[in-house]
């Protein structure tokens, strides 16, 4: 009679464990939408025609007239900073 009662509550208490951790977990139709922040290496490219080369402390990017905006890839752990112009177009 015990061992009944301990598998019933043993069944009760996964099966609460389990609807609980279903309604936490993350949907695809409810996914925030991410907030608008600091601009992309792309943007930054498009806003500051006069800068040659900029990065945002993860990765770096160069400007290249035939083939547009070069940029290294980023590090794993990276977490990326302000955009910075380090090389400005000469003559400009």
């Amino acid at each position: 009679m015990h061992m009944l009662r301990f598998t019933g509550l043993a069944v009760f208490l996964l099966g609460g464990a389990y609807l609980t951790a279903l309604a936490d977990a993350p949907r695809a139709g409810r996914m925030p939408k991410p907030a608008a922040g600091p601009a992309t290496l792309l943007t930054f490219a498009k806003e500051n025609p006069d800068c040659e080369e900029w990065t945002n402390a993860c990765q770096v990017c160069t400007r290249d007239v035939k083939d547009g905006p070069q940029c290294s890839l980023p590090g794993i752990a990276c977490t990326p900073g302000v955009m910075v112009c380090r090389v400005k177009v000469k003559g400009k």
